[in-house]
């Protein structure tokens, strides 16, 4: 018998404390979005009136040939620009991300049982949170998203802490895609006049964590949203999106183009990565390279899953704009911090477009 959500603390409870989450709101026969799924209307996404982001994928394995320069001008200006783009020969296995994807909706197939178990409250492993929407407790309305999120300490702890039906996986999404992250900071960072080698790119992408998200199909995906706006907070996120699409990017204001203000939708490419620049890059870079605005829809269609690689500073690293940077502009616009103090605030608080940045910029007179 299906359960009845006669208030919105039942679902809430069945969701999120008895670890259910919205697969399991779905399973249970729903014909309408409960109201605490809804969103106010200026947060629900118009899939009609989106245009789709018309930008080539950039072919990597063109980084150190005849075109270097070219492919390193088409990142730097996709990161100056949107903050996001598209990879192709990338260096990951196809087939990997094919397993990947179909790993990701096993894992959510589970029993709640088995997927409740790592909820954050009763989690054996500091490294592994199970949960669904962003913020439960604070945000106005809830997140049509279940997830996995696995951090990465080092291998032995990875295989011995993440869930063993998705750590495999997880842990070689992870270590093949680390190659192409360190050629795109050493790219972009690059750009900026930074001398760099192997230990010094790795101070930016030291902290790693996969996370598995799952999108149930939705009755009226015009009122929800998988996920909110938001910006990334780490320096680079790889994302691996399936084949349904909902995947939504807003065109910053300050850019010069007549969709600026615009949310596009970055459609998926069969065997491409997409990259998006985080609020930690776009501080070392002093505001050059832009952290991506963006938020997911829901589909009634058909189930959707992606999965994000987050890379960033370690938790007790420093932050500060780099000199370089801040010496061709003339000032710094952001002041340093210790970077566990800015993923507490983005923790803390509701999805809300980029305004964890605001915590650490500096306001000119």
């Amino acid at each position: 018998m299906a359960p009845s959500f006669d208030n919105e603390n039942s679902l809430f409870n069945f969701a999120v404390r008895d670890g259910n989450g919205v697969k399991g709101i779905v399973d249970s026969g729903i014909s309408t979005v409960p109201p605490a799924y809804i969103q106010p209307q200026a947060e629900q996404i118009d899939k009609k009136n989106a245009s789709i982001c018309e930008m080539h994928p950039i072919d990597l394995s063109k980084l150190g040939g005849p075109d270097h320069d070219e492919v390193v001008n088409q990142i730097v200006t996709a990161a100056e620009t949107l903050g996001f783009f598209q990879v192709i020969n990338h260096g990951v296995p196809v087939e990997l991300l094919e397993s990947l994807k179909q790993t990701a909706h096993n894992f959510f197939g589970l029993p709640a049982e088995r997927k409740a178990v790592y909820r954050k409250e009763v989690s054996p492993s500091p490294l592994v949170h199970y949960g669904t929407s962003f913020l439960p407790e604070k945000e106005r309305a809830l997140e049509w998203k279940d997830y996995i999120s696995m951090s990465y300490t080092n291998d032995d702890e990875a295989l011995q802490q993440w869930p063993v039906e998705c750590r495999d996986d997880a842990l070689q999404y992870l270590k093949t895609s680390h190659e192409l992250v360190r050629k795109l900071i050493k790219a972009l960072l690059g750009n900026l006049g930074v001398e760099l080698d192997d230990s010094n790119i790795d101070t930016f992408i030291e902290k790693k964590t996969v996370n598995m998200n799952f999108y149930p199909t939705c009755p009226n995906p015009e009122l929800t949203v998988g996920v909110g706006r938001h910006s990334d907070i780490g320096t680079l996120t790889v994302l691996l999106q399936d084949g349904i699409g909902g995947l939504y990017v807003k065109v910053p204001e300050e850019v010069d183009t007549e969709k600026k203000g615009e949310w596009v939708e970055i459609p998926p490419i069969p065997g491409a990565l997409v990259i998006n620049i985080g609020d930690t890059l776009q501080i070392l870079s002093n505001g050059r390279y832009k952290s991506a605005e963006h938020r997911v829809r829901t589909t009634s269609t058909k189930s959707r899953v992606s999965i994000p690689l987050f890379a960033g500073p370690e938790p007790t690293q420093k932050v500060a704009p780099l000199p370089q940077a801040v010496e061709k502009d003339g000032a710094a616009r952001y002041r340093e911090f210790v970077m566990l103090d800015y993923i507490k605030s983005f923790f803390e608080n509701p999805h809300d477009g980029k305004k964890t940045l605001e915590f650490v910029k500096i306001n000119s007179a």
